[in-house]
């Protein structure tokens, strides 16, 4: 379920203007750029980006990145931007990092649905003229380049059928290259970014109730093991993206400094699906609404839009 409260009827020339008047002058309006924004959908934001361009000959995009700074600025930039396109940004500052980001682009890969995902590849090699695989393999090696190609490039049953015989079978190849320490089994990744996110669920579900825990309680090594942090960063996404997504947000708010990015990042992408959802998880685990953590944990125009994302005006 989603968190944001967009208007079914809506002026996009009116919208267009309003953020012309909102950074036009010696200072920028910040809360009008948040009152417009902040409550309309992906559709609508990109016909007002039509519309500003249309009636002033300029990049609302552009605008919006010089006249905002900061958390704020990212967030926003983050904000207007087409779902795919977004994400293929995301992806692209994750495995440009002199130390990557393998947990966005696993994050990427593992949550989107297959036409989603297949829509954030088209959209990479537009923005940038090459593929996102192609990043994904030059980024990393061994074992973990392996997998994460796998998993960027799959295009999985998108339906809700599951074969049983083959849950069973298939939690069986799993544990014994969990007990044989074969993390990089080729078997398992083949299961792994092959298979419908409802076909490994019905796995983990016989791995679980035949092991008497989960498989990610089984993937425990070395911290600083590379391939093992991203198969279980993979195994949690797409076991339960939900489950998933509240615990990046803990962590970004529980660390010592706030993780921004992070915050940010799952916000901004789960606004239009199901935030709702990961509010209610986030405060049943932690004895408090998202809503406060955040409240507490930012401030000034960062901390508005992020609130009225959630459905909470600050």
């Amino acid at each position: 379920m989603a968190t944001i409260d967009a208007p079914k009827q809506v002026s996009f020339q009116q919208d267009a203007e309003v953020l012309r008047k909102a950074c036009k002058g010696w200072g920028t309006d910040e809360k009008a750029i948040i009152s417009v924004l902040g409550h309309r959908n992906a559709a609508q934001r990109k016909q007002i980006r039509l519309a500003y361009e249309e009636l002033y000959q300029e990049d609302l995009v552009k605008r919006l990145e010089s006249e905002l700074s900061g958390d704020f600025e990212r967030a926003v930039y983050r904000w207007i931007l087409d779902p795919a396109d977004r994400d293929a940004v995301l992806a692209n500052v994750a495995i440009k990092k002199l130390r990557p980001d393998l947990h966005v682009m696993v994050e990427i890969s593992c949550t989107r649905s297959p036409e989603e995902l297949l829509a954030v590849r088209r959209a990479y090699q537009a923005r940038y003229k090459h593929s996102l695989e192609e990043d994904v393999a030059a980024h990393t090696k061994g074992d973990t380049r392996t997998l994460l190609v796998g998993l960027v490039t799959a295009f999985r049953y998108d339906g809700e059928e599951i074969n049983t015989r083959l849950a069973n079978s298939e939690a069986k190849i799993l544990r014994d290259a969990v007990e044989d320490k074969k993390f990089n089994h080729e078997e398992l990744i083949r299961i792994l970014t092959t298979k419908s996110k409802m076909q490994l669920m019905a796995t983990f579900n016989r791995y679980r109730d035949d092991h008497g825990t989960s498989i990610t309680k089984h993937l425990q090594g070395d911290s600083g093991d590379e391939f093992l942090l991203v198969l279980r960063t993979a195994v949690r996404c797409l076991n339960d993206p939900k489950k998933y997504f509240e615990k990046v947000l803990r962590n970004s708010i529980r660390r010592m400094g706030t993780d921004e990015d992070a915050l940010t990042r799952v916000i901004v992408t789960r606004a239009e699906n199901d935030l709702k959802d990961i509010k209610e998880l986030y405060h049943k685990r932690n004895s408090v609404a998202l809503d406060q953590a955040v409240a507490k944990d930012t401030t000034g125009d960062y901390k508005a839009l992020l609130l009225t994302l959630l459905g909470k005006e600050d």
